[in-house]
């Protein structure tokens, strides 16, 4: 039998140590929930407004520089699959409080930096909030009665765009009017009330993984995923044939490849392989790869086109605030579409809603080639992009949560999230390159051409497409023994999962 959210529903064997509670404090768990996927997204793009002028206030040069945003993007690759599976084995709001502990630490650590290296590291710390939405995913899960369910796991897969429509204004807003560690102290505070309302109003999952944790698949991983986004980003100022370049691609190639051999024969791996290849989970994970790559080739090009100067022929010369508040309702948006993609999940499935989700956003981006030519039409298209993101970013935990037990949610919906990161790195820097390499000059100065940005959105265009091409292949609902603990697993074995709290 399957939930309104087209997850199954779990046996009787699967019931919770303690009922779902009432709809009144699965109201407040989920608010508390998105709060914290909205505080973790705010971070993430809370430098955006700073990189222009961070080599000045850093003291230091533009390729070392970008290592502030790398180093986040490095942590969050790592750690959202490891913070994943620690919540599966020793309670997933145990985890989510340690993730939000570190965000809160690396903001105070930004706060008080002046330099690189502690920047660097405040940063790195930071990225390990990453983990913070799949956990929230996992919390409800195991909390929430069916009838919320598919709603509240739509709101919090949003929550990613949520949090960067909001956080690019309000980070603009205080880099324009008060000193820029502002932005850090005020992450951090906010981080902290995270924190305590977590500790307060959220309890702990009832679910265990029993066993070891698999620290050679965590090394192998963070090895091989580090060597592989450092060519990703870093790639194009290194010289995509230069040495360093090639020898961390080989590295990546080398040690995935070993890593995936391990995990297969590993008793309690890191990450399941066998369930990962699971057509359903196989093809979701690959869609949020082009799917990530496509969201976040807009807000690359959007921002740009608002900014640049008049005199270029294109730029519409808007500051920095204005530009951030033009992104702002799209994050309005995707919290508004949100239950809509619940609503579409629990009557279709929510294979249709990805469907319909990336189809939405490859509509937006072709349409978005000819709307640059003024402010509305620009916020308009920026909208349309929202409605599709906020229905295919929803279905994605649902069709991983159909193919996988409930033991595992936390590592699969990691990894599901790991798969998006990687496709907005890879947006990055091939929308990057495409605007480094297509440039116009005005008023003394170099700027991506007109024809850069229209080829990022078709790019961008492209990617969306050849998720919905993927998405086609995701299979129908699955049985409802797809989500049942192993036999091992269950409440009559001696190394039962539930624990009662």
């Amino acid at each position: 039998m399957t939930g309104p959210s087209g997850i199954p529903e779990p046996s009787p064997a699967d019931t919770p140590a303690h009922p779902p509670g009432p709809v009144d404090r699965a109201g407040t768990v989920v608010a508390v929930l998105a709060f914290c996927g909205v505080v973790v997204a705010l971070m993430q793009t809370l430098v955006v407004p700073l990189l222009p002028n961070l080599p000045k206030l850093l003291d230091t040069s533009p390729a070392n520089a970008s290592w502030v945003v790398t180093a986040t993007l490095l942590s969050g690759a790592v750690c959202t699959p490891v913070m994943g599976r620690l919540g599966d084995m020793f309670g997933k709001r145990r985890i989510l409080t340690v993730s939000l502990g570190l965000m809160v630490a690396g903001s105070v650590l930004c706060a008080l930096s002046d330099t690189l290296l502690p920047m660097v590291l405040g940063r790195f710390l930071q990225g390990a909030s990453f983990g913070v939405i799949p956990l929230g995913i996992s919390i409800m899960r195991d909390e929430l009665p069916p009838a919320k369910l598919g709603s509240s796991i739509a709101l919090m897969s949003a929550t990613l765009g949520i949090g960067g429509a909001i956080g690019l204004p309000v980070a603009a807003l205080i880099a324009q009017n008060a000193d820029w560690h502002m932005m850090f102290w005020a992450s951090g505070a906010i981080g902290a009330l995270d924190v305590v309302l977590v500790l307060l109003l959220v309890p702990e999952s009832p679910v265990r993984l029993p066993g070891r944790f698999d620290f050679a698949g965590a090394g192998g991983l963070s090895v091989g995923l580090v060597a592989l986004l450092l060519v990703i980003t870093k790639g194009a100022d290194w010289g995509w044939g230069s040495t360093v370049t090639l020898v961390l691609l080989a590295v990546a190639a080398v040690v995935l490849l070993g890593w995936g051999w391990l995990e297969l024969r590993t008793a309690q791996p890191l990450v399941d392989l066998r369930i990962s290849a699971k057509p359903q989970v196989l093809f979701t994970n690959l869609a949020s790869v082009v799917v990530g790559f496509a969201m976040f080739a807009q807000s690359l090009v959007f921002p740009q086109v608002l900014m640049n100067p008049e005199n270029t022929g294109y730029g519409l010369g808007k500051s920095m605030v204005v530009a951030g508040l033009c992104m702002a309702p799209s994050g309005i948006v995707m919290m508004l579409v949100s239950p809509l993609s619940a609503r579409l999940s629990a009557a279709h499935g929510p294979k249709v809603s990805l469907l319909v989700g990336t189809l939405v956003i490859a509509i937006g981006y072709a349409l978005s080639v000819f709307m640059l030519d003024a402010v509305w039409k620009i916020v308009a298209m920026a909208v349309l992009s929202a409605v599709g993101v906020a229905l295919a970013y929803a279905a994605m935990p649902s069709l991983i949560m159909q193919a996988v037990p409930i033991g595992e949610t936390g590592s699969a919906t990691g990894l599901n999230t790991l798969m998006r990161s990687i496709g907005t790195s890879t947006s990055s820097a091939v929308i990057g390159v495409v605007l480094a390499n297509m440039t116009t000059r005005a008023g003394g100065r170099e700027f991506p051409s007109h024809d850069a940005f229209v080829t990022a959105l078709w790019l961008g265009c492209g990617a969306a497409v050849l998720g919905l091409l993927v998405a086609l292949f995701i299979p129908g609902r699955k049985p409802v023994e797809a989500t049942q603990i192993p036999a091992r697993n269950r409440k009559d074995d001696p190394t039962a999962v539930r624990t009662a709290t």
